[in-house]
């Protein structure tokens, strides 16, 4: 998963327009780490 489909889904969740930008990109990279490791 790339940052941008990350972001896509995110995005669905009100809580992520309560952070604030660099605790998104936190967030968007948690979430890909987190996926990626689980998909292989």
């Amino acid at each position: 998963m790339n940052s941008r489909e990350a972001i896509r889904i995110l995005m669905l969740s009100p809580i992520y327009f309560r952070l604030r930008l660099p605790q998104r990109w936190q967030l968007v990279r948690e979430y890909c780490r987190l996926f990626n490791s689980t998909s292989t």
